[in-house]
Formats: C-alpha cells, sequence, structure tokens
C-alpha cells in the first residue's frame, strides 16, 4: 500500500507539472519520515546517487554543446550541407538531418538541439516553400539524434549506474544512431517524391569549396572527443574538457563568443546541469526505497515468471520504457529502472551494452511522444507552433524510429559489433 501511495503522490506531482526532481522528492522525503528514518538518510542516498566519477563528464559535454550552440557551428554545417546537396528535390529535409547528425557529435542532448537548430532551420524550410508542420516534425525528430551518437549524456548517466564502459557505450551507439538518420532520410525521400513543387537549388563549386572551409574546425570535435576516447588518449571527462576548450577557442576564433558571453555560457551549462544532478539525487532516494520494499526482486519475479527468452522480455522492456517515457523524464527512468531491470536482463543473457542503447532509444523516442514529449514542449515556442502540430508534424518520423528500433531489439550485433571490432 505504501508503494502504492508513493506512486499516486509522485503522478499527482506531475500532472500538476511538479518538476521532476522534486515531484520525486516530496513523496520520498514523506515516506522516509513516515517510516522514521531520519532527514540524514535521505541526504545520503541523494549523495551516494550522484557521487560517480563518470557523471563528472556530463556537466562539459552539456558545455561543449552550449558553446558550439553560441559559436554558430549549427549554421556552419547547414550552409555547408546546403550547398552539398541543395539541388536534390527535399532537399532541406535531408540536410536538416544531416545538420543534427553532425551536430548530434558535439551535443548530447535533444533539447539543446530542438532548441539550437530549430531556430535555424524551421524558418529557413518555411521561406523555401515547406510546410511548417513537416519542417518542425523533421527538426524534432531528428533531435533525438543527439542523445543517441555520442557524446550522449544518458549514455555517461546508464555508464555510471551499470558500471560499464564509457567508451564501449559511446561506441555501440553509432550504428543505430546512423540507422536512425536514415530511417529518417526514407521517410523524407517518399515525402518529397509526392512535392513537384518543390525546387532545389543551383549547385555550385565555390559555394561548396567556401562553405566546406568554414566546418573544418567544427570537425575537428568530434575527432578530439571520440578520437582521444576509442583511442585510449583520454577518459570520457578529459575527453569533454578538451573538447570544450577547442569549442571555446573556436568560438573565439570566430568572434561568436566574447568574455562577456563566458557568464552566460556558465549560467546555461550549471542550470541545466544542477536539473539533472537533482533529478538523478530524488531518483537515487526513490531507487533505495523500491529496494527496501523489495520491488525489484518483485518485478524479476513476475517479468521471469512470463519469459525467460530475451527478445520477449526485450520487447516487454520496449513497451514499458517507451510508456515511462513519455510521462517522465529520461534521466530519471534510467536511475530508477536501470538498477531494477539490468539484473534480470543480465540473467537472461542480454549484454549490458545491448540493454542500455535499447532503453536509451525507447527513452528518447519517449521525448517525441505526449503527454510529457519535452521536444514537443521546446520547439512550440522556438518555433512559435502549438504543440499539438509539433506532434503532428513528428508522428510520420515515429514510425522509422519505431522500425529501427525494432531492429536494434531483434539484432544485437548493430550495438556489439563496433565495440567488439574495436576492442572495447
Amino acid at each position: 500500500m505504501s508503494m502504492v501511495l508513493l506512486a499516486v503522490g509522485i503522478a499527482a506531482l506531475l500532472l500538476l507539472r511538479v518538476p521532476v526532481a522534486f515531484a520525486l522528492l516530496g513523496p520520498c522525503l514523506t515516506y522516509v519520515s513516515l517510516e522514521g528514518y531520519s532527514a540524514g538518510l535521505s541526504v545520503r542516498q541523494a549523495t551516494e546517487a550522484v557521487n560517480s566519477f563518470p557523471l563528472l563528464a556530463v556537466p562539459l559535454f552539456i558545455l561543449v554543446g552550449v558553446v558550439a550552440n553560441r559559436a554558430g557551428i549549427a549554421d556552419r554545417m547547414f550552409d555547408f550541407a546546403l550547398a552539398a546537396i541543395g539541388r536534390v528535390r527535399g532537399s532541406l529535409g535531408y540536410v536538416n538531418i544531416g545538420v543534427s547528425l553532425g551536430f548530434s557529435w558535439m551535443s548530447g542532448s535533444a533539447l539543446a538541439d530542438a532548441a539550437g537548430l530549430g531556430k535555424v532551420e524551421v524558418p529557413a524550410m518555411v521561406r523555401n516553400g515547406y510546410p511548417k508542420r513537416f519542417a518542425v516534425g523533421v527538426t524534432a525528430a531528428s533531435s533525438l539524434l543527439g542523445p543517441i551518437m555520442p557524446p550522449s549524456i544518458p549514455a555517461v548517466v546508464y555508464a555510471g549506474i551499470a558500471g560499464v564502459s564509457t567508451g564501449a557505450l559511446f561506441a555501440a551507439s553509432v550504428v543505430p544512431a546512423f540507422l536512425m538518420a536514415s530511417g529518417l532520410a526514407a521517410t523524407v525521400f517518399l515525402w518529397a517524391r509526392r512535392q513537384s513543387g518543390l525546387r532545389g537549388e543551383a549547385f555550385s563549386w565555390s559555394r561548396l569549396r567556401g562553405t566546406g572551409l568554414r566546418v573544418l574546425g567544427p570537425l575537428g570535435t568530434p575527432v578530439i572527443i571520440l578520437g582521444g576516447i576509442l583511442g585510449g588518449l583520454f577518459t570520457p571527462t578529459e575527453a569533454a574538457a578538451v573538447g570544450a576548450a577547442y569549442v571555446l577557442v573556436l568560438g573565439a576564433a570566430y568572434r561568436r563568443i566574447t568574455w562577456r558571453d563566458l557568464f552566460g555560457i556558465a549560467r546555461e551549462t550549471a542550470a541545466t546541469t544542477a536539473s539533472i544532478t537533482l533529478i538523478v539525487g530524488a531518483s537515487g532516494l526513490l531507487a533505495w526505497i523500491l529496494a527496501r520494499e523489495r520491488v525489484p526482486h518483485r518485478v524479476s519475479e513476475a517479468l521471469l515468471g512470463l519469459t525467460d527468452e530475451p527478445v520477449v522480455l526485450l520487447l516487454l522492456i520496449n513497451l514499458l520504457m517507451i510508456l515511462l517515457g513519455a510521462v517522465l523524464e529520461g534521466i530519471s527512468v534510467l536511475v530508477i529502472t536501470v538498477p531494477i531491470l539490468l539484473p534480470i536482463a543480465t540473467e537472461v543473457g542480454i549484454d549490458p551494452m545491448h540493454f542500455g542503447v535499447v532503453v536509451i532509444m525507447n527513452l528518447m523516442i519517449g521525448l517525441l511522444t505526449p503527454p510529457i514529449g519535452a521536444v514537443l514542449y521546446v520547439l512550440s515556442p522556438v518555433t512559435r507552433t502549438p504543440v499539438h502540430e509539433v506532434f503532428r508534424g513528428a508522428l510520420p518520423f515515429l514510425l522509422p524510429l519505431l522500425a529501427v528500433l525494432l531492429l536494434v531489439t531483434f539484432v544485437p550485433a548493430t550495438v556489439t559489433y563496433l565495440p567488439g571490432l574495436l576492442g572495447l
């Protein structure tokens, strides 16, 4: 009964639009108090949840994304992609996906990508005759590449919880990210075939050369971050620090970042980091309560009582994660569910990296799903589009994303091949 009341309390606060961290903390602190435990225990459990070395990389990767946005790197990538394939029918749809894929090497947040790229891409598409609903839809869907393609903030959090190598998990996410981008591009292709009125731009070698030179600097960022991690030169935290310093130098060289901007950059990074840290801490307290009430044991018995087939279990977890991702913030779902579900998954022979990528993909798809759908609520004010119109635009792109999710679920090699090839 106490768990039912706890769940009802959390759900009620979320429906009242209370921030996720406080919606978790309120009922959890009430439970701790009623059970006779001290407030110090709550502080200790929350502190232990965030006392993880891999999580040190989170604020640095957030800093990389914030600086990249301020430095105008997205604009440079957009110009280059448009110069390369501008004459293709539906080119701005492909450009949208390509820029999100390229920018995802520097930013591990879907919300940051949606906010930063949406300001550039949606107006450009509308000016060139694309329906606004399609423009916001493809922008919303392509922003999900950010948390899948490394460096990924959810991947860093998962690695810290599951005790797996962050570098190996980064490598495991590359093929699924490219598969998602390919699925989105196929959807754009099928849509563009029916749009005879869309005309491309004339191709120019000089324009391609000029815009190509402007993206050479930004392309060094993923080389430094991922090359350093996969090559064994840096830990993920060190690579994030070096990458942040590199992007800051780029921003200064492009005269887009000055000394005056540093305070704003630090404030935005600190605010985002604080919100994630609060969620992780509150989720850690909730995880302790669930463990005390033997919820993981009961869930394990229930799931294993239904099936011990790895694929069937993953399908059940897919369904659960999409439902949770639609109503809860992704990081909190990771912190709460992974300690419960990962032991069950490993018991039936599911690779922890495969499990991690599948869970993260589910939660990112949840960002496009009402009623919470955080990407929908970010793009709505940025593009001045009602939330329901953003969702209607994104709806056709959910189909290829779900198809790729099923492919990754049924074919573990899509996740495990690259880490094995790199010896991670």
